[in-house]
Parts: structure tokens; C-alpha cells; sequence
């Protein structure tokens, strides 16, 4: 299965760029799958247009296949009531920045459940690769894609979600330790078990027939071959891409993960109403005190993306999303494809 799944990918190396919305790019994803493996770019935040362009921006740099990712949350339930406690919560924040706190907020990212739009570009573009996180979209969109001749990945934290991916047809289970960077593939962003990486992937290669492929806190070779001997058949890394010079990872960005607190990544709901863990600053702990429930991703994402903005206008990095696992401190500054090959050689050492 493992030959199977690597050669439909045409991947010689069993690596895969994850997909992360904000720091992955075209030039990061054609680095990645020219060296072998396979790139990601995140379509979460993006219409079916902006999708559109995305793998048409890959496709300029590379003949290879590549993975684009998709959003699969359950559609928002607007709450005026817990929204307008979210904004008086962050209230004060705003008025450090001197800004004010915005007097809305909506549901500002569509999700592929529901997105017409999206399938339908999917099956006139048929990226080779198509995976999907914080659950699945409906069979019918799954069963389609599948007959375009798409290879499809989903995002596992735990056995039952795993089991729902097998079930559905699913080409391969991305299984996401809780070292993992960024967004929690929870299926249910209040119920997570926050199993490690390597206890997860033991769980799931002993009972899925599907391939499993490692995330969360691999960052070298030695990392690789710890997971693919626990029955993993690929592994999937973010972290270890970011500091690359192809990824769209900002100066404060960079010097952030080689700082002391990439040592101390965190895990936090408060950026966009689903877990997801960082590099800590003020959107972690000061914003738990008394806070009042939040609301539903992605309107609470509306409100930070609104902090982010009022921080970055004062010049201040106190509220800067930075995405990062708890192999922060591993990251190295190697072009991507350098990286890629450097694993490779880590792997065979």
C-alpha cells in the first residue's frame, strides 16, 4: 500500500509539506514536490477563484503533484449575544492599541461542507491531491472527487476519526499528534484527547487499513524513522518548513522561532475560535482571564483578525498569529528543497 499510495503521487521521497493558510505558498509547494515530495498549499481561507489561482501559480513551477487542502467545519451558528461578549472581552485589548473593538463580526471563511463553488472548480482543475481538515465534506463531494481520479488525505487526531476517514473512502489518514503547529484537526473543536504524535500513529496503523502518514513534532530524520517504524508510511511536517525561504513566514515571524519562546508553544482558541497552537504572546493566557465563551469558528477568527490588524497598526507584534509545533527549536533556514533532500539523507544516516 505504501508503494501504491507514494507512486499515484508520483512521490520518491515519503515527505509532505503540510498546508499551512498564511505561511505555505506557491514557490514553497513546487520546491517540495520537485525534490520528491509532496507541497501543500491551504485553500481554507479561499474562494473557488482564489483556489483557482493558487494551482494554477503551482502548476507555473512545477509538473509535479501537489496537495491543495480544504477546510471542513461545520458551518457557523451566529450568536449576537456570545459575539457581543467576545467584543466587549477584547474591548480593553483594542483600547491599549488605540483602536476600538469592531461592533460585528461574521462568518468569514466557507466551508467545503457546503461550497458548491469549490467542488465544482476542484473537478475542472483536478489538482492531483485534495485533503481536507477539522472533518469530511459529504460523501457525494468524496465520492466525486474520487471518480475525477483525485487522491484524497483527511486529517485523524484519534481512532473514531480516523475510522470515519477509513469509512468514507478516504485514500490515506493524516494522523496529527498534539505537537502538531496551527489548527487542531478536531473533528469536534470542543472534544480533543490531545494524543501525541507517536502513540496516535500506533493506534491507527495497528487498526486502518488505509496508509497512515505522521504530523506533529517531526522535524529531522531521526524523526521520520521514528514514526514510520510505528507503522507510519509517510509523515507530513510544517514546522520544519517555516523558517525556509520560500515560505511566506514574516521577519518577526523568523526571529520569533529561533527566540525562547518557540521552547514554549502553546495551545489556544482565542486566535480563531477553534485550538490551534503557537508561538505564546497576549492572544494566550491574558485573554483567558474571565473570558466569556467564544464564538464559533471562524467568527471568533473575524474578531482576532481584527486585533491583528489594530496590534500591527501600533507597531506592535503582541498579537502576531504564529503557527509553530513543538519542534520550534528544531527548525532550520535551509531552501526547501535543500531541506527536503537533507532529510532524506538523515533518514538513510
Amino acid at each position: 500500500m505504501k508503494s501504491q499510495l507514494l507512486s499515484r503521487l508520483g512521490m520518491t521521497v515519503p515527505i509532505i509539506q503540510a498546508p499551512m493558510v498564511g505561511v505555505s505558498t506557491a514557490r514553497l509547494a513546487a520546491a517540495v514536490s520537485n525534490a520528491g515530495g509532496l507541497g501543500s498549499i491551504g485553500a481554507g481561507a479561499s474562494t473557488a477563484e482564489q483556489a483557482r489561482a493558487q494551482i494554477a501559480e503551482v502548476r507555473a513551477l512545477t509538473d509535479k503533484p501537489f496537495n491543495l487542502n480544504l477546510f471542513c467545519h461545520q458551518p457557523a451558528q451566529a450568536d449576537p449575544l456570545r459575539e457581543a461578549a467576545w467584543l466587549a472581552h477584547l474591548a480593553p485589548f483594542f483600547a491599549e492599541l488605540g483602536a476600538k473593538a469592531p461592533t460585528a463580526i461574521g462568518e468569514i471563511y466557507q466551508s467545503f461542507v457546503g461550497d458548491e463553488a469549490m467542488l465544482a472548480m476542484l473537478l475542472e482543475e483536478k489538482p492531483a491531491v485534495v485533503s481536507f481538515h477539522f472533518g469530511l465534506p459529504p460523501q457525494g463531494a468524496i465520492d466525486a472527487l474520487k471518480k475525477a481520479g483525485i487522491t484524497l488525505l483527511a486529517t485523524a487526531t484519534n481512532l473514531a476519526e480516523a475510522k470515519q476517514i477509513e469509512a468514507a473512502g478516504i485514500d490515506a489518514i493524516v494522523a496529527q499528534g498534539v505537537e502538531a503547529g496551527g489548527h487542531r484537526g478536531v473533528f469536534s473543536p470542543n472534544e480533543d484527547d490531545e494524543i501525541g504524535t507517536l502513540a496516535l500513529v500506533r493506534q491507527l496503523a495497528q487498526a486502518c487499513q488505509v496508509p497512515v502518514m505522521a504530523a506533529g513534532g517531526i522535524m529531522d530524520g531521526a524523526g521520520i524513522r521514528a514514526a514510520m517504524a510505528l507503522g507510519a508510511q509517510g509523515v507530513q511536517l510544517g514546522t520544519a518548513f517555516i523558517l525556509c525561504p520560500e515560505s511566506a513566514a514574516n521577519d518577526a515571524y523568523r526571529a520569533a522561532m529561533k527566540s525562547e519562546r518557540a521552547l514554549h508553544t502553546a495551545i489556544t482558541s482565542n486566535i480563531s475560535g477553534r485550538p490551534a497552537r503557537g508561538l505564546p504572546n497576549r492572544f494566550y493566557q491574558p485573554l483567558d482571564d474571565l473570558a466569556p465563551a467564544l464564538p464559533d469558528y471562524p467568527i471568533a477568527y473575524d474578531a482576532g483578525k481584527a486585533l491583528v490588524a489594530a496590534a500591527k497598526a501600533a507597531g506592535s507584534e503582541d498579537f502576531a498569529v504564529q503557527w509553530a509545533g513543538q519542534g520550534a527549536p528544531l527548525a532550520r533556514a535551509l531552501p526547501a528543497g535543500e531541506l527536503v533532500r537533507t532529510l532524506v539523507r538523515e533518514m538513510s544516516d
